[in-house]
């Protein structure tokens, strides 16, 4: 009995806690629209900019290509994704200091699905697709927060304008 209710409390405090880790503090929620400090997921049935992005590893480095994207403040940008290499990797725009945080949470729940209007997950050579608006100028940052791809470089960077 006690050794439940232990378990129970122990329950109830990660899931708690881990959703407000993961709620970071550039997010106002994660529903449709939603602001961040980067922008705002965008309207599939508007207008974007195409930004092909590539997923890919070897010789010990993962990388995207390109690994630079320059942004009007207010553009909105349909960013066309292709995991061309053998693993699955992520593409998860935030800022660095909230990609960090969630790379450093991803470390202890490495099988940790996403359902965040900011980021795709992709298999081996699969495809998908993320409409962002960034609304505020900044330097934010994409990567690939699956344990160890970030330490093997797998990120770039948005400058807003």
């Amino acid at each position: 009995m006690i050794v439940r209710k232990h378990t129970l409390a122990l329950a109830a405090a990660l899931a708690l806690g881990g959703t407000a880790a993961l709620a970071g503090p550039g997010a106002q929620g994660h529903g449709h629209g939603d602001e961040y400090a980067f922008g705002r997921e965008g309207d599939p049935s508007k207008p974007a900019r195409v930004v092909e992005v590539t997923m890919l590893e070897g010789d010990g480095t993962m990388l995207f290509q390109p690994d630079l994207v320059e942004v009007a403040q207010g553009e909105q940008i349909r960013f066309v994704l292709a995991n061309a290499g053998a693993l699955e990797h992520e593409f998860v725009i935030g800022t660095v200091e909230e990609n960090r945080k969630h790379a450093e949470m991803m470390m202890k729940f490495p099988e940790m699905e996403h359902d965040d209007p900011n980021a795709r997950r992709l298999h081996a050579e699969h495809h998908g697709e993320l409409v962002w608006q960034f609304t505020e100028a900044g330097t934010f940052e994409f990567a690939c927060l699956i344990p160890g791809h970030l330490d093997a470089g797998m990120r770039g960077t948005i400058v807003v304008r």
